[in-house]
C-alpha cells in the first residue's frame, strides 16, 4: 500500500480500473500528474497499481465489488483516510449482459443493475458531496452510446446507460453553481474483456472491430478537464449517436437485435 503522506498532487479515484478503459483512465491520471486509488472487483487491480506506480503516481487498491454497498463504504473510507479531498472521480465500474432478457437469471440482471446504477450513485452521493463542500472537483462517469438504443438482446445494460446517460446532465445542471463538473463518457463497442464476460462473443458486435480503450480514455480524460458536459470518443460513434436521435425506436431495437442476438457473430 502506497503512503498516505502528503505529495502535493491531486487525488483521483477510478473505479473499474483492473483492465480497459479504466485502467487507461487510471493511466491517463497518473500521467497528468494525479494520485489514485483505484478499485475494481478482482485481483488484477494489483498488476495494474504495479505499472501505474511505474508512472511516479501513489496508488492505493481496493478489491471489492462496488456492487454492493459495503464496498463502496470501503473505498470511501479509503478516500477519506487519504486525508486529501477528492479532485476527479471517474466512475467507470460496470458490468456487461448478453442475450435475451427472459432467458437471464435475476441473479446475473440485478448484478448489472447494482453495479451500473445503484453502486455507482451510491459512490458519487457521498464523494460529490464532499466535492460540493469543497466547491471543487471533476466527476466523470462512463456511460455509453448504447445508451440512446432500445438494446434488444442487451435490453437491462443498454438501459442502465440511458439511465447514466440521462443521470449525468441533471447532476451537471444541479451543481452548475459549484465549483464541481460532470462529464459523461460516451463510448461505442471498445476492445476490452466486456463481451467476453457478459457472453457477447457469438454475436456480430462481440466479433467486430472495436475502439482502442487508450484513445476512448484520453477523449474522456480530455473532456473531463476541460470541464465538457459530455463526449463521444471516436466519429463513427458520433454519427450513430446523432442518427439515434431521429431514428424510431422501434428500427433502433431492430438493428440493435442484429448486431447482439446471439448467433448473429456467424451470418
Amino acid at each position: 500500500m502506497a503512503s498516505r503522506e502528503p505529495s502535493g498532487r491531486p487525488l483521483a479515484i477510478v473505479t473499474g480500473a483492473s483492465t480497459g478503459i479504466g485502467y487507461e483512465l487510471a493511466l491517463q491520471c497518473a500521467n497528468n500528474g494525479f494520485d489514485l486509488i483505484i478499485a475494481a472487483d478482482e485481483p488484477e487491480i494489483e498488476r495494474a497499481a504495479s505499472d501505474l506506480r511505474g508512472r511516479g503516481a501513489r496508488v492505493e487498491t481496493l478489491e471489492a465489488d462496488l456492487a454492493t454497498e459495503k464496498g463502496v463504504l470501503e473505498l470511501c473510507a479509503l478516500a477519506a483516510a487519504d486525508g486529501r479531498p477528492v479532485a476527479a472521480l471517474l466512475a467507470n465500474a460496470g458490468r456487461g449482459l448478453g442475450k435475451g432478457f427472459l432467458d437471464q437469471e435475476p441473479a446475473d440482471w440485478r448484478q448489472v443493475l447494482d453495479t451500473n446504477l445503484t453502486g455507482t450513485l451510491l459512490l458519487i452521493h457521498k464523494i460529490g458531496r464532499d466535492m460540493r463542500t469543497h466547491n471543487r472537483g471533476r466527476i466523470l462517469i462512463t456511460g455509453s452510446i448504447a445508451g440512446f438504443i432500445p438494446g434488444a438482446f442487451q435490453a437491462v445494460y443498454n438501459g442502465t446507460k440511458a439511465f447514466l446517460d440521462s443521470f449525468s446532465w441533471a447532476l451537471r445542471n444541479e451543481l452548475k453553481d459549484t465549483g464541481v463538473s460532470v462529464t459523461c463518457l460516451m463510448p461505442g463497442p471498445t476492445e476490452t474483456e466486456f463481451f467476453e464476460r457478459g457472453d457477447l462473443m457469438d454475436t456480430a458486435v462481440g466479433q467486430q472491430k472495436k475502439d482502442d480503450p487508450a484513445a476512448v480514455a484520453k477523449v474522456g480524460f480530455d473532456a473531463m478537464m476541460k470541464g465538457e458536459g459530455d463526449v463521444v470518443a471516436g466519429w463513427k460513434n458520433k454519427l450513430q449517436a446523432t442518427m439515434a436521435h431521429v431514428t424510431p425506436a422501434a428500427v433502433l431495437a431492430e438493428q440493435h437485435r442484429k448486431m447482439a442476438e446471439p448467433g448473429s457473430g456467424g451470418r
